[in-house]
């Protein structure tokens, strides 16, 4: 019997330096999205707070509410806008260029928002130049998550994709949990203080998180896949044409992930709105969604793992039934009126349910683009899917739930809504979780190309 070979010191040494590159872009991912969600999240839960009567005053409270949630959706909006240019150049130059470009526009645009003068200051210009700053937000997220979360997929290897692409959706908790932290701080002072300056802060401190998120992104290298595709193949001369020219995928991406993002912003940033306004005060809402992200922060990398295992489309397809099933318990929840049912509401609905549903959207979107034309993609169909699912929900659930007298019924068919059209679009989407990324991530009809590359 021949003595086993012993291990390579060279192999030894290229699998521990691949291991910790891994590591720290997963670790950059995590904050870097972090980062870009609180900026984002921080925005949503004061503009359902203090916005209206700030940049929109002498408007009725349900209009200027309404009016807040408007420039909320303008931030939406502007997203798939960044997925295209950003995702442009992320698969012409490289990831890791634009990575850093969207958290600096992202922060930047944030801490300005934290030093805008208000109505009663400038006038008429106080909105327009917050619909601004909100749209220049808008643009920097659309670039990060699908570049944050590729270049972990692009690094991790085949076998568990789901697990790693985990920490890039974590962000999204993480931020909101960050966001709700700093906000619930700050609305404990008095109402004058926390109309007059209160809400600056938590903009001003997002400079902080960003030197953190710069410091960080500065230490990964580029994609692997991007790198070796780039050597032999080179990149796609326009790879918003390619993806559009083949639409399955696009389609899909965007369809998909709709019922988790209608989840999101109907239990987070319009919950404050909704549950302020039938007697809860702030901090226990604040709370409840503090409790929530913490949930979500457990439940999502166990999600995302299970997809590993199962696949990607039964762990989605399980969140989309849990959400339709519970939304309108979870109102009735809220509707009761007890600090601790609302609390029991949002981690149901939100830290569980939408978690489910979201983990595995990380690696199974990227799964579903070729490498030359990924970034484009998975960012452009992660950011359609944002704009109809979260964009305009609390816009639209605050104009029926007026309409209706109160009555949180819409939010509830909302959220049902959402839901079906992910459990629907479930079944048209490929599994791919056990194929090689390349294999994924190829359209039908140009599989062995992209294989060979």
């Amino acid at each position: 019997m021949s003595p086993s070979p012993l291990p390579n010191p060279t192999e030894q040494a290229e699998q521990a330096l691949r291991t910790r590159q891994l590591r720290r872009v997963a670790l950059s991912g995590l904050l870097g999205t972090a980062v870009e969600f609180y900026d984002f999240l921080v925005y949503g839960t004061v503009a359902a707070l203090v916005f209206g009567e700030l940049f929109f005053p002498g408007a009725d409270p349900a209009v200027g509410t309404i009016a807040a949630f408007g420039t909320f959706a303008a931030g939406y909006v502007a997203r798939p806008l960044g997925g295209i240019v950003f995702g442009h150049f992320g698969d012409r130059l490289g990831r890791k260029s634009m990575l850093l470009l969207t958290m600096g526009l992202m922060g930047g645009a944030s801490f300005l928002i934290g030093l805008l003068p208000t109505y009663e200051t400038i006038g008429v210009w106080a909105p327009v130049l917050l619909i601004t700053l909100r749209v220049l937000q808008g643009i920097a997220i659309g670039g990060e998550w699908g570049g944050a979360t590729l270049m972990v997929v692009e690094h991790a290897g085949e076998r568990r994709r789901g697990l790693w692409s985990s920490f890039t959706q974590m962000g999204a908790p993480l931020g909101s949990l960050l966001s709700s932290l700093v906000v619930t701080m700050v609305v404990a002072m008095p109402r004058e203080q926390f109309a007059a300056w209160g809400w600056r802060v938590p903009f001003l401190l997002s400079v902080v998180l960003l030197g953190v998120g710069l410091f960080v992104r500065l230490q990964v290298v580029e994609s692997p896949l991007f790198t070796r595709v780039k050597k032999d193949r080179g990149q796609a001369r326009l790879p918003l044409l390619e993806v559009v020219r083949r639409p399955r995928a696009l389609v899909l991406a965007a369809c998909v992930g709709i019922g988790a993002f209608t989840a999101q912003s109907l239990l987070t940033s319009y919950l404050i709105s909704y549950a302020t306004g039938i007697g809860y005060p702030r901090p226990q809402v604040l709370t409840a969604l503090t409790v929530s992200a913490a949930v979500a922060l457990v439940v999502l990398p166990c999600a995302s793992a299970l997809s590993d295992r199962v696949g990607r489309r039964p762990v989605v397809l399980a969140g989309a039934v849990a959400s339709a099933a519970l939304a309108f318990p979870v109102l009735a929840l809220v509707d009761s009126r007890s600090p601790g049912l609302l609390i029991l509401a949002v981690v149901l609905g939100h830290g569980i349910a939408q978690s489910v549903m979201y983990g595995p959207l990380g690696a199974l979107l990227t799964e579903m683009f070729g490498t030359r034309v990924r970034y484009t993609g998975a960012s452009l169909g992660y950011q359609l899917a944002t704009l109809i699912g979260a964009g305009f929900s609390p816009m639209i659930a605050g104009s029926l739930v007026a309409a209706n007298g109160g009555s949180g019924t819409p939010v509830a068919l909302l959220i049902c809504g959402g839901a079906a059209i992910t459990a629907v679009t479930v079944w048209f989407v490929r599994e791919t979780h056990q194929e090689t990324l390349g294999e994924a991530a190829a359209p039908e009809g140009a599989r062995k190309q992209e294989v060979a590359s």
